[in-house]
């Protein structure tokens, strides 16, 4: 079996190893040691689409896949795992879970 990534996920790895060196890298030792929360870049994930990676785009979600989604979390942990965590918890159990198990008024403020 052959496995390559389409030019959309490579493009998503990409874009996720730059933020993460560019927004993410700056600070991390100090947001770890004063256990502050990375507003900033939890806030600049979601203008990316990255709060909602998988969630339909009729939701205002990315729409992506699941690969794309692993993808990007890779490269934002390999800097900051404060930050992927974050990500991880809303795409995985916040979004997935309003998207498959709630009703259309949950949804809508995915």
């Amino acid at each position: 079996m052959q496995f390559q990534l389409t030019e959309e996920q490579l493009m998503i790895k990409q874009a996720a190893r730059d933020f993460a060196i560019n927004e993410c890298l700056p600070g991390v030792i100090e947001r770890d040691e004063l256990q502050k929360f990375p507003k900033e870049q939890i806030e600049k994930l979601a203008d990316l689409g990255f709060m909602g990676m998988m969630v339909d785009t009729k939701y205002g979600g990315s729409g992506l896949d699941t690969v794309s989604y692993v993808l990007a979390i890779e490269e934002i942990s390999k800097v900051d795992a404060s930050v992927s965590v974050c990500m991880s918890v809303n795409n995985s159990l916040v979004c997935y879970g309003l998207q498959e198990y709630g009703n259309e008024e949950q949804s809508i403020n995915i």
